[in-house]
């Protein structure tokens, strides 16, 4: 186990789940800076792979942000569920999986945590989570074929949900992309979960109720 790893963290907050099968379930998240889909800077997003995303994963400077070891990172995390007793984290990013290792699931795991991540399904999901949700992204290789939930931002030009059906996930969502046409979006999405029972409708339920 490499204790002597650096994990660059974006920022850690305890909050409420806003999206998908957890919704409403409060959780501390966890936010690792870097991304592989988009460098995150607003000039390049035009290059980007994910042109949609509205997330800062820059830097270290966000709330309880900073470069961790492991022990320090799981001090941190038991110091912020102490009075709350929460035991779920969310991992999340950018893209979690360019730092999120089994070391560092392990040691959660000594702590009773119960542990979710957040993907893009670029990289394969190391070994020690509970919760694996993924979240497809047009023109970025799809690796990971299974976990408990598929989200798919909708609608999304070269992403067709049917595609995914078969896959080996236990709920299959559906999220209307937040843009400029978000109103069009949330129609266009009701209709294809209306007309395709199997997807489900996930609402940013933070951002509805204004919570950070």
């Amino acid at each position: 186990m490499n204790k002597s790893k650096k994990y660059k963290i974006k920022e850690i907050f305890y909050s409420i789940q806003g999206e998908g099968y957890h919704s409403g379930k409060p959780a501390v998240f966890i936010r690792f800076s870097g991304c592989n889909l988009w460098s995150g800077k607003e000039e390049e997003r035009d290059k980007a792979i994910c042109k949609f995303c509205d997330t800062d994963f820059v830097g270290t400077d966000g709330k309880n942000g900073g470069v961790y070891s492991m022990d320090e990172l799981i001090t941190r995390i038991n110091h912020i569920t102490i009075d709350t007793k929460c035991r779920f984290i969310v991992f999340t990013g950018g893209e979690p999986l360019l730092q999120l290792d089994e070391p560092l699931l392990a040691g959660f795991k000594e702590y009773q945590y119960y542990l979710s991540v957040e993907t893009n399904g670029t990289i394969l999901v190391p070994e020690g989570l509970d919760w694996i949700t993924v979240s497809p992204k047009s023109g970025a290789k799809f690796n990971q074929n299974s976990g408990n939930e598929l989200k798919i931002v909708y609608p999304q030009e070269g992403i067709i949900p049917v595609d995914y059906e078969n896959l080996d996930f236990d709920h299959f969502y559906l999220q209307p992309k937040d843009d400029k046409d978000m109103d069009t979006n949330v129609k266009k999405t009701l209709e294809y979960c209306m007309d395709h029972p199997k997807w489900k409708l996930s609402l940013q339920l933070h951002k509805i109720l204004d919570i950070s």
